[in-house]
């Protein structure tokens, strides 16, 4: 089995797909209270796509009158509109167009660490924050020892100057091969901000942060409030 078939979540039964399921067990208890208080329940996802919901039973949703607003860049969104799912173009970290507690939950997937340097991954975090009193927002970290997005074993612990070799001498995940040093520095600065703990938990003070272990490592984090 190759190593990105792990992390195949077009497949239930991979690996990443399993300890997506088991990792959304917080969202579905946050769904179910927001239902039975307010009899539908308003999500804002930021950053994702419907293919992820499919971790959820179309049934569960429709039962529980979920309404996803699937927020993303414009060249992200795909899809069509349905009772269960809107789409809306915007910038996770500018938000004027949605009012403080404008959803009932906020629900983000590895997100945070793609959106640029420290002041935009901060600003992403008080908006998410701002627009629901419910949180789920996710991210991988930076402890574990295979970085996610590439499948790499120890990449994202290299020194910038091994990581721009690599760029020049190998592709990853579905980027290419970078054709000189100037594309090598670009593939680097694009490269995830990764997160550790103490970072989350100051980007994210009121919320309780959730670890998804794997082994002895912490896989990813997960920034859970409820209210």
């Amino acid at each position: 089995m190759k190593v990105t078939k792990l992390a195949n979540y077009e497949d239930p039964n991979s690996f990443g797909s399993r300890m997506r399921a088991k990792r959304l067990a917080p969202l579905v208890d946050l769904i179910k209270k927001v239902h039975a208080a307010k009899g539908g329940v308003r999500i804002l996802d930021v950053g994702g796509r419907e293919t992820y919901w499919k971790a959820l039973d179309a049934e569960f949703l429709k039962q529980h009158n979920v309404t996803v607003t699937i927020m993303n860049l414009p060249c992200e969104l795909v899809g069509e509109e349905s009772p269960t799912f809107k789409y809306a173009p915007g910038d996770a970290c500018n938000m004027p167009e949605y009012e403080d507690g404008s959803f009932d939950i906020v629900h983000s997937n590895s997100v945070i660490e793609h959106v640029g340097n420290w002041d935009k991954v901060k600003a992403f975090a008080r908006e998410v924050q701002r627009v629901a009193p419910n949180l789920f927002v996710q991210t991988p970290s930076y402890w574990f020892p295979i970085e996610p997005h590439f499948i790499k074993p120890f990449h994202h612990w290299l020194p910038k100057p091994v990581r721009v070799w690599i760029w020049m001498h190998f592709g990853m995940g579905q980027r290419k091969k970078a054709e000189n040093i100037d594309e090598a520095m670009t593939q680097f600065d694009d490269e995830p901000y990764l997160l550790n703990m103490e970072m989350f938990e100051y980007l994210f003070p009121s919320c309780r942060i959730l670890r998804e272990r794997f082994l002895f490592f912490t896989k990813s984090m997960v920034a859970y409030r409820s209210e």
